[in-house]
Parts: C-alpha cells; structure tokens; sequence
C-alpha cells in the first residue's frame, strides 16, 4: 500500500508544474522510507547525453565534489549512469553489480566505503527518448544491501520520476498564452568564456560568465567554484586532449528561465597542465528545438512532424518525406497540438521559436 501510494504521489508530480530541484525535495520524501537509505545526491543532466549537469544533496558534503566528477568521467566503473541507462533497466545496486563485492568499485574504494556507506543504489530517469537526471542512494554500512524488490521499486519509481523532470523542462506560459523566454532576456550578449583550473575552479572570466554562472549554479554548494556542467564538460575536454574516448564534450543545460545553452570544452595549448576553456553559447535552433519538442513529451515520430511543420512543410511534405498516409500526418498533428497546448500549426512554430529565442 505504501509503495502504491509513492508511485502515485510520483505520477502527480508531472502536472504539478513544479521545478527540478522540488521535484526531486518531494520525491526524497516518497521514496526514503521505502528504500531505506541515509544519504541521497540528486542530479539534473543534458537529456540529448545523459551527462550531468547539477547536484543537490542535503546530506552529503560537497567539500571534495571534484573528485567525484573526476571519478564519473574518467574511471572505467561498474553499474555508471551511462551502463545502467545502456543495460535497458532504470536502476541498479552497487551489491548486485559487482556480485556482492563493492570493493571493486573505483567510487566504492574512493568515495562511498571511506564515507561510512554499505552500498549504493543508481536509477536514471529517462522518458520520451530523453534522460532528464538521475540519482545516487546511499546507504550505511550497517543495514546490509539494498533488496531486490528496492531495486525493482526504483526502477519503477525512475520513470515517474523521468516524466517530471521532462515537464520540468517546458518553459512556462504567461496568461495570454505567450511564451516568459523571450528574446533579448538574459544571456543575449554573447558567448560567456570560464577558464578552469585542474581541480575545475574558475581562473579566469570574460563575456557574461559571471551572471551566466549565477543562473546556471547548483542547488547544493560545491568545492568547483563553477556549476556541475562546467566541470563535466571541462573532464570531457582533457579526455579528449589526452586522446582517449570522449564522445560528447558539448553539454547542454537549461537556466530557471527556460533558456538552454552548450557548453564546449577545449584543453589550452602552452597553457598550464590541465587547464580547460569552456564557452557557453546559448543554444541554436538546431540544439534547441529537440530538447523542447522532448520536453512536450512527443513520441519520436511526432518530432519529426513537428520539425518538418518548423521548417515550413505542410501536410502533402510531411507526407511525401516521412512516408505517411495524410490521414495519419493529421493524426500525429492532433497529438502534438494536443500535447504542445497550442490549436494551430502557426501557433505551434511561433510557440516553439520563441521557446528557443529565435523569433
């Protein structure tokens, strides 16, 4: 019962319209009980990439967060956000991973066991084709591992909590139905550049990274200096500087005003060991356009209609160049206007662009 009970508190999160960071304060309250755990970092990543973008934890101290990122990227772990998310479940144990010797874990080793913590429970939260973040439960050495019925709860739990998250990224909509990121807002003066030391705190500004680094901060107060996604983006560059595999150096990530930026990392050349150039940009209409026809919660087949309408296509187009029937093309129209809350293809484009700020 009280397990059911959870599920549905978690479901109605995704029409409460709240932000990510009362999202996951609310779903702390839901799920401590039933998953027993002491100690919880929650994060908001680029939905595109998986990668994390933010951290909050209350119980957790944050002294050496470095580390932690240095860990996340560059050590070649058991049960990762990324393995879990590519294994086709939502979450996994940290005991069941490694057969019930943690110690095989670099993070265990380093992180979780000198913390006083048993075992750690990792769910992703994924929906409509996008991972919107994803969670750390951490429990003391003394209650024995998570159960496997804890673990099958997570993983149910993770989708709700995926839906939330996704809803959390639909910019809100004045009284008159138009969209509050408008262009001309902040972040319009152009790229904003953070030089980051080894230990990815800041060096040097320019541009508007002051400010942009003020909206972008983490709910929780960190050791960088800088928001998580500098970091993950600066870890990502040295990768690739040092040669080894680093497939997405470019991150995205949402202020509370709706607005989404990329974020580039680049290792200085003739400059100290491990220093990092990251520039935030805001993002394009071909960055920003996928991530908020996700956030309306369209299937994958419904952003290419609605795509194709941005571009300038009608309904003969769209069903030339995806091969649908005309019929079928409308009714994929209905489900994106129905989910988008708009009543026409016009009022879709122009909620869209101005989502983006490229009106």
């Amino acid at each position: 019962m009280a397990a059911q009970q959870a599920i549905g508190g978690l479901r109605e999160l995704a029409a409460a319209g709240l932000t990510a960071e009362k999202v996951f304060r609310r779903a702390d309250e839901l799920l401590r009980p039933l998953l027993e755990y002491d100690a919880v970092c929650w994060h908001s990543a680029d939905p595109a990439t998986g990668l994390v973008t933010s951290v909050l934890s209350d119980d957790l101290s944050l002294a050496g967060f470095e580390d932690a990122v240095r860990l996340e990227v560059w050590a070649d772990d058991v049960a990762t956000f990324p393995a879990i998310r590519r294994s086709g479940v939502r979450a996994e144990t940290l005991s069941r991973a490694t057969g019930g010797r943690p110690a095989d874990s670099a993070r265990f080793r380093e992180l979780i066991g000198p913390a006083g913590f048993g075992d750690e429970l990792r769910a992703v939260f994924d929906a409509h084709g996008g991972m919107w973040g994803c969670a750390a439960f951490m429990r003391a050495a003394g209650r024995g591992p998570y159960l496997a019925q804890q673990r099958e709860f997570a993983d149910l739990a993770a989708r709700h909590l995926g839906n939330a998250l996704r809803a959390c990224h639909v910019p809100p909509a004045t009284a008159d139905g138009r969209w509050e990121t408008e262009p001309g807002g902040p972040g319009d003066d152009g790229p904003a550049v953070v030089v980051l030391g080894p230990a990815n705190r800041p060096l040097a500004l320019s541009g508007p990274a002051e400010e942009l680094l003020g909206r972008l901060a983490d709910p929780s107060r960190t050791s960088l200096g800088v928001p998580t996604a500098f970091a993950v983006a600066a870890e990502h560059a040295r990768r690739a500087a040092r040669g080894l595999a680093a497939p997405q150096c470019k991150v995205r990530v949402q202020d509370g005003c709706g607005r989404w930026y990329v974020l580039h990392g680049s290792a200085l050349k003739g400059g100290s060991e491990g220093e990092v150039t990251v520039v935030a940009s805001p993002a394009t209409p071909a960055d920003a356009m996928p991530l908020y026809l996700s956030a309306y919660g369209l299937t994958a087949r419904e952003q290419e209609v609605a795509l194709l309408l941005v571009r300038g296509c009608d309904t003969r187009d769209v069903s030339r160049l995806l091969a649908m029937k005309p019929y079928t093309v409308q009714d994929h129209l209905k489900s994106v206007f129905a989910k988008a809350g708009v009543a026409s293809r016009r009022e879709l484009v122009a909620r869209i662009m101005l989502a983006g700020g490229t009106a």
